[in-house]
């Protein structure tokens, strides 16, 4: 299915129907996996019901494409993006309330570590160290905690409209607020503009210019330490990313129970 096919087909749909397609949207891509086939070709047939107003059969299609999906995240291997720190908990993909996403950052000696998480199961985490080239600067632990919402940002095709970030750095929510103002130029002292191997601009340049372009994204300030089950997912989360730089262990189990205890604890006592 052609991407305007696909978009012009969700416009039939009513708005919980569209939320559980885009969700599945990844698996209506051309693919070699047998599996993900099967749970694409249940969301086109999904979308067909739609077309001719069957939206119980629609329903009952997504059903069993969302069945299917969960199935395969069981026991197929990790998809590259989770190899590189992203996942995400299926249950809470169909979670009520505004999205709320909170990120952190973790330094310690030469490594460090960043995460986030959002309140629909999506999650991240990403270790890094130092270099000659370490652009960061004398402002390590602001830069990461900034390249921490740039990681989350990055995670979706699309940020979604009206996310809410919660970070426990007040400083890294000025800079994040000022650049929503439109002072692109702002950034901390230190952190190095020079051209990289590896993008076509600094990390907190591209950030900044995004987040100038997104007045609908909300960032506030959140205690840290003080119990809060974003927060101290994401701090977890960030600790596992950096302790794995030394360290030999799997991370893709630990993340994900993590993430899933502090979701169950968030959505039963939900307040920002």
């Amino acid at each position: 299915m052609r991407p305007d096919e696909f978009l012009r087909a969700l416009t039939q749909l009513p708005p919980p129907l569209r939320d559980r397609v885009l969700i599945l949207r990844p698996y209506t891509r051309a693919t070699r996996c047998d599996d993900c086939q099967g749970i694409g070709d249940a969301v086109h047939l999904a979308l067909t019901a739609a077309h001719y107003d069957e939206l119980t059969s629609a329903a009952e299609l997504l059903d069993t494409a969302e069945r299917l999906a969960v199935e395969h995240a069981e026991h197929a291997p990790p998809r590259p993006d989770e190899q590189h720190g992203r996942g995400r908990v299926l249950r809470w993909a169909e979670a009520t309330g505004p999205l709320v996403a909170a990120t952190d950052a973790s330094w310690k000696g030469r490594a460090g570590g960043i995460g986030y998480v959002v309140s629909d199961g999506h999650y991240g985490l990403l270790g890094r160290g130092t270099g000659r080239l370490d652009p960061t600067g004398r402002s390590r632990v602001l830069v990461d905690e900034l390249r921490a919402v740039d990681y989350l940002l990055t995670g979706y095709d699309e940020v979604p409209a009206g996310m809410t970030v919660l970070l426990d750095s007040l400083t890294a929510v000025r800079y994040l607020r000022r650049w929503q103002a439109g002072e692109t130029d702002a950034m901390p002292a230190g952190y190095s503009l020079r051209q990289r191997r590896w993008s076509d601009k600094p990390t907190l340049v591209r950030l900044a210019e995004q987040v100038a372009r997104r007045p609908d994204l909300t960032f506030a300030h959140v205690k840290g330490h003080s119990g809060h089950a974003l927060n101290e997912a994401a701090d977890g989360l960030s600790h596992m990313a950096r302790r794995r730089r030394e360290e030999s262990f799997d991370l893709r189990p630990r993340a994900r129970a993590l993430v899933d205890a502090f979701l169950r604890d968030w959505h039963a006592n939900a307040t920002l």
